[in-house]
């Protein structure tokens, strides 16, 4: 094996696993009750766009759509990250605002 097929392998290993890394990242942006704050929008959209060029790159100047497919995986992997932290916070919002409102119900009802 050269050195050349050696690193090919690693890389697609590495960038394979990687897919599967992202699950458990959806999952805990899923279930957070807290808005998804530890999520970084800025972090992640970076990693989006990064995947995106790779793969433009990859298709464009080394016309090589397996590795273009890799990091295309991948985007989706960040966005849909992205996606899912996004519900999140706009759920947590929304309650946080109909419990605000229902409180704000309440001492008026105790008022009167």
């Amino acid at each position: 094996m050269t050195t050349a097929d050696f690193t090919l392998m690693a890389f697609t290993l590495c960038n394979s696993l990687r897919v599967l890394a992202y699950v458990p990242q959806i999952w805990k942006a899923a279930v957070d009750d807290g808005g998804a704050k530890a999520i970084s929008y800025t972090t992640w959209t970076l990693f989006l766009i990064s995947h995106l060029t790779t793969a433009a790159y990859a298709v464009t100047n080394k016309n090589d759509a397996g590795l273009a497919l890799m990091f295309l995986m991948n985007a989706a992997g960040c966005a849909a990250i992205l996606a899912v932290a996004s519900l999140r916070r706009h759920l947590h919002k929304r309650s946080q605002s109909q419990t605000s409102a229902e409180v704000v119900t309440l001492n008026l009802r105790r008022a009167a």
